[in-house]
C-alpha cells in the first residue's frame, strides 16, 4: 500500500500560492512549516518501515503533525 502524502502543497494545493508567500514574508509560519514538513517526513519514516517506533510515538507524532496543520491553515485564512 503506498504511504499517503501529508505534506501542506498536496493537503491544500488551492493556497499553494498563499503557502509560497507566506513561507517567504512570515518568520513565525516558515517556521512552524519546517516542523510541519519534519514531522510529516517522521511518521513517514515509520509507516514505510524505515524506523521503528512505538505505536504510542507514531500517534503522538500524528497528533503534532494535525495541531501544526491546524495553526498553519489559520494563518493562512487570517491573512488570505
Amino acid at each position: 500500500m503506498p504511504l499517503e502524502k501529508h505534506d501542506l502543497i498536496h493537503e491544500l494545493p488551492e493556497y499553494k500560492e498563499r503557502i509560497h508567500d507566506l513561507k517567504t514574508t512570515n518568520r513565525h509560519f516558515a517556521s512552524q512549516f519546517e516542523k510541519y514538513h519534519e514531522t510529516d517526513h517522521a511518521v513517514l519514516r515509520v509507516e514505510g518501515g524505515i524506523e521503528n517506533t512505538s505505536d504510542e510515538y507514531l500517534e503522538s507524532l500524528k497528533k503534532k503533525r494535525l495541531a501544526l496543520k491546524d495553526e498553519l491553515f489559520a494563518m493562512i485564512k487570517a491573512t488570505g
